[in-house]
């Protein structure tokens, strides 16, 4: 295998040389391992070895959130045993197209006693953004690698039980309203098992980039796809808004720490062709380089598929002639799974940075503004920092203020939008 990917219009030597070697006018890495690779060297067999995963002969039979099959686990934190009950729940939901499909979810419930009402839960959705089934948090949680783990923890430690849904499914697919009914139906099962206790409990959401975007999508559908999932409140923040615009900033060239939204364009054309096989078809839009990239793509965590697509925009391995702007039926797709469908009926509160160079704010604010004007109970705030993973960090500690004080019953406080005058045009994740 090459250690060199080759990039159009950028000019490669005429044979492999023997070590890595980087274009003149670009950063750029050479070909890194997967992480499923490094997975297949421990001990606890992958999602695609584990036949725990595997389809029921009667899916057809089985309603959406209806728990197929269950298992105890054990949870690590940064690979070490974590001191927490944990259950894994394999149960069917339903794909973009409304197929039958399964994926699990797996509940967290800690030691410490909860009296006087059911135990709260807070839906931690994960910032998944893979196309492998090893990089699900169901298989993470039990490796102890699950990167958002310590996050969680916070929660734990109040007595709140934590659901981690697999929202993208077995398969990855990544922004599509499938991952809001996948949320839900989790819910539906974790309802479903009484040996949790979880039953009657209330909910909230929770999720950052990724995480958010399965997050908001259950808001959204909640009122039409499962009404008898009670939701007291839902926090996201550094989420995509409109596919569209996000398409169309990830496969231009952008300067510096900004080419890391490439990576976002990469990962939608290898999942979204798995949801839309007729539409998404790489052979039409892609150079015979870009479709080696992108079967490379098919299967890897977020951290190689980032860095693997630094640098380098989609763009630059169109076929003479193709763009997105030439692709109708894939803008129509990328428009159909854009947040703003439905409007949540339930609290939320949003945030974002000021500079995100994965999600800048132009693509945000629109969907903001339309939930703020088509009467959502919004609260949308500006996080002044740089940095997509920064503005995580500095977001977090009032979602889990917020979303802590709805699950003990607080009422949660009255709407605003405190939005920002984005930067200047032309501004490097603006």
């Amino acid at each position: 295998m090459s250690a060199l990917v080759a990039v159009g219009g950028a000019g490669v030597a005429a044979a492999d040389p023997p070590y890595p070697t980087f274009p003149p006018d670009r950063n750029q890495l050479p070909q890194l391992p997967t992480e499923p690779q490094l997975y297949d060297l421990l001990p606890i067999p992958t999602p695609r070895e584990d036949p725990w995963y595997n389809d029921p002969e009667n899916l057809d039979s089985y309603q959406p959130g209806q728990i197929v099959r269950s298992r105890e686990v054990q949870t690590r934190l940064l690979g070490i045993p974590f001191p927490v009950y944990t259950k894994q729940l394999l149960f069917r939901s339903n794909d973009v197209h409304d197929n039958p499909i399964v994926t699990a979810t797996t509940v967290i419930v800690p030691g410490i006693p909860w009296s006087g009402s059911p135990r709260p839960v807070l839906s931690f959705q994960e910032a998944i953004d893979s196309t492998d089934s090893a990089c699900n948090p169901s298989y993470t949680l039990q490796t102890g690698t699950m990167k958002e783990a310590a996050l969680a923890v916070y929660w734990l430690t109040q007595g709140f039980a934590i659901n981690v849904p697999d929202f993208d499914g077995k398969f990855n697919t990544f922004n599509t309203y499938a991952e809001g009914k996948m949320v839900l139906d989790s819910l539906r099962a974790m309802k479903n098992d009484a040996g949790l206790g979880l039953t009657d409990s209330g909910i909230a959401l929770y999720g950052y980039s990724g995480g958010g975007s399965g997050s908001i999508r259950a808001a959204e559908l909640r009122a039409t796809y499962a009404p008898d999932v009670r939701i007291l409140a839902t926090s996201i923040g550094g989420t995509p808004g409109n596919l569209v615009g996000v398409a169309a900033y990830a496969t231009r060239e952008q300067p510096g720490l900004t080419g890391t939204s490439n990576f976002t364009m990469w990962l939608g054309l290898a999942s979204l062709a798995r949801e839309y096989p007729d539409v998404f078809r790489p052979e039409n839009l892609l150079n015979d380089e870009g479709q080696r990239l992108l079967r490379d793509f098919q299967s890897r965590c977020y951290a190689t598929i980032a860095l693997s697509g630094v640098y380098r925009p989609l763009s630059d391995y169109y076929q003479p002639g193709r763009s997105l702007e030439t692709s109708p039926e894939i803008l129509k797709v990328l428009q159909d799974n854009s947040l703003g469908q439905h409007i949540p009926d339930t609290p939320v509160l949003w945030w974002h940075g000021m500079w995100d160079e994965l999600i800048p704010p132009s693509v945000v604010l629109p969907t903001v503004n339309s939930y703020w004007e088509r009467g959502a109970d919004l609260r949308f705030y500006t996080v002044p920092v740089p940095e997509h993973i920064t503005n995580a960090v500095t977001g977090w500690p009032p979602a889990v203020a917020w979303t802590s004080a709805v699950l003990r019953g607080l009422p949660p406080g009255p709407k605003f939008k405190a939005d920002f005058q984005p930067l200047p045009p032309g501004f490097p994740g603006s």
